[in-house]
This record gives C-alpha cells, sequence and structure tokens, in this order.
C-alpha cells in the first residue's frame, strides 16, 4: 500500500470510528436491562403508577423493564442512587414532588434534583384524599378541624415521608385551619395505610390508589380532597377548597427523570416512548381507574414545571418552619 492509498485509508477508518462511537454510547434501548426506580414501598401510589406504566412501555421496546423500590428517606435514597447512577439510559427514575421540589428546602441533600437529574417527561398528578379510620368518631372535614383545634397534636396525620406531598399538604392544611398537628412519617403509602387500618393515628392524605379500596368497604371515611375541583371518581367527596378553605390546592405528582449525565438524545428517545405510553389509551384508561391523571410533557415543560412547584412548596417550608425529621 502506498504512502496515499495508506492515508486515505486512515482517514476513511477514523471517520467511520467517529461516527460510530456516539452512536454506540447512545443505543437505544440499552444494550442491558433497564430499572425503573421508584422512591417508596410497593402497594402505593408510585409502585402501581409505574407497574403499569412500565410494562406497556417494555412492551413498546421489546425490553423487560424492571420495577425496583428503593423506599426511604421520603424517596430520597432513590433520587439520590439514580443521580449517581447509570448514565447510558438504562436506570430511569419516577421521581416525586417531594425529593423533586420540596426536600431541598428542607435540608442539604447530598444531589441537587435540578443539576444532578435531568427531566424526561411528566408522568401522572392527582389530588390527595384526606380519610379517617371509620371507627374514629370523625364524620366530616368539620370535626376533623374541631379536634385539630382543641389542642396542639391532638390530631396525628401520616405522610410518605418527612418532605413528602402528603407531609406538605397536611402542613399547608394546618396553616389553613391555624392548628398543629402531628406528623407520622412513614416509608410509602402502603405501611402508612395499614396503620390508618389500625387505628394508630388520626388521618392521611391518602393517593386515591391506596384509599379506594378501603373506601369501597367502608373501613375508611373520607373527608376531602385536596384539588380545586371533584375527581370524576370521587364526585360525592368535597374538596377542602369548598368546605371552608377557598383556593386550596394541594396535587401530588410523579415524573421521570434520569441521571444528568445521561446523553441528551438518550433522553429525547425515553421522552418519546414515555409520552407515548401515557397517551396510550388502554393506559389513560388503566391509571384513570386508579385516581390517576397522565402528564406527559416535553422536558422544557417538566423543568418549567417543577421550578414553579419548588417556588411554592418552598415557601411553605419557610413559613411553617419545617425541618427534616
Amino acid at each position: 500500500m502506498n504512502k496515499r492509498h495508506w492515508l486515505r485509508w486512515a482517514l476513511v477508518a477514523s471517520a467511520a470510528t467517529i461516527a460510530t462511537a456516539p452512536t454506540l454510547a447512545q443505543d437505544f434501548p440499552p444494550r442491558k436491562a433497564v430499572t425503573m426506580v421508584v422512591g417508596f414501598a410497593p402497594g402505593g401510589a408510585a409502585d402501581a403508577a409505574a407497574r403499569l406504566i412500565a410494562k406497556k412501555l417494555g412492551e413498546n421496546i421489546g425490553q423487560t423493564i424492571i420495577v425496583d423500590n428503593k423506599a426511604g428517606a421520603g424517596g430520597n435514597i432513590a433520587h439520590q442512587l439514580v443521580a449517581n447512577g447509570a448514565t447510558d439510559g438504562s436506570t430511569i427514575l419516577l421521581g416525586s414532588i417531594g425529593p423533586l421540589t420540596i426536600a431541598p428546602h428542607m435540608m442539604k441533600l447530598p444531589y441537587d434534583p435540578f443539576k444532578d437529574l435531568a427531566p424526561i417527561s411528566g408522568g401522572v398528578y392527582f389530588p390527595n384524599v384526606l380519610v379517617v379510620n371509620s371507627n374514629s368518631g370523625i364524620k366530616t372535614l368539620a370535626d376533623f378541624v374541631a379536634a385539630a383545634r382543641k389542642q396542639k397534636d391532638a390530631v396525628s396525620f401520616a405522610s410518605t415521608g418527612s418532605g413528602s406531598a402528603s407531609h406538605l399538604t397536611g402542613e399547608l392544611f394546618a396553616l389553613q385551619i391555624k392548628a398543629d398537628m402531628l406528623h407520622v412519617p412513614y416509608k410509602g403509602g402502603a405501611p402508612a395505610m395499614q396503620d390508618l387500618l389500625a387505628g394508630r393515628f388520626t388521618g392521611y392524605f391518602a393517593a386515591p390508589p391506596t384509599a379506594l379500596p378501603h373506601l369501597e368497604t367502608g373501613k375508611l371515611t373520607p373527608l376531602a380532597t385536596t384539588g380545586l375541583t371533584r375527581p370524576a371518581y370521587m364526585p360525592n367527596i368535597p374538596t377542602v377548597a369548598e368546605s371552608g378553605y377557598p383556593g386550596f390546592e394541594a396535587l401530588n405528582w410523579y415524573s421521570f427523570n434520569a441521571s444528568a449525565k445521561t446523553p441528551a438524545p438518550i433522553l429525547d428517545r425515553w421522552n418519546q416512548e414515555i409520552v407515548k405510553v401515557l397517551r396510550d389509551p388502554e393506559v389513560r384508561d388503566s391509571l384513570t381507574k386508579l385516581g390517576l391523571t397522565p402528564h406527559p410533557t416535553s422536558r422544557a415543560e417538566l423543568t418549567s414545571f417543577m421550578t414553579k412547584e419548588s417556588a411554592k412548596w418552598g415557601a411553605i417550608v419557610r413559613e411553617r418552619k419545617i425541618a427534616a425529621e
């Protein structure tokens, strides 16, 4: 091979290597197992949404998606794991309102939700429903408020962890009714519900998937929902806003995120696939039956949404002087 031919061959080989390297680095779907990390215990709203979405997502990309529950610290353990985890798209997070927009105002986290986690798409949102054990003697929201105002911490409420949506909803409500309630944090909706059924605390701003089965059996009494309007699946339950506290709104939500070091093309592909699933009629119907509203967004729209939520809940944390428990 003469020098001219050798140089031409070298240039062609080099160009092929450069063209191939990014492609290999940005394979989609990833060449290894895909994991969807959830920050709460099995049996709650996050777990229900994750498993339903993961099943359809796996079918669409031709690869099984493993749902991995990493409960604890109000979901912060799972978020830190993903922030510091795989950057090849093989690990995605069903992120939640607490670790993404509330916890940063309460404590120093080992990760920054806006710098160490990249947005993929909105997931689902829903109002919580304030429920009490049917043997508690509390029948209405007015009864609950009266009990809370008797003395400090006379009423206790559970949450899925310090800094979670159910925690801050309770704090926002306490601010509205001008009373102090005792906060009891758990590692997820399922264990909190078990203890409510056992009568170990007064009330719980529960996610609909966790509460609905027990409302149907009559073991729990619903007092109010936390959106501005009544959900179609709970038409007979008043909202907090219409029960004497105009403007009260506290929505719970989950979104899809990944390590911020994940290449943008992979994040964009995940956005396409997740949005496709959330718009699938069968998936939408299944989520709606669980009391969850699909919330597909662009990556930029999710960032804007998270920024607004962070400002709202940060103000509540400061006003209530809430610290990590």
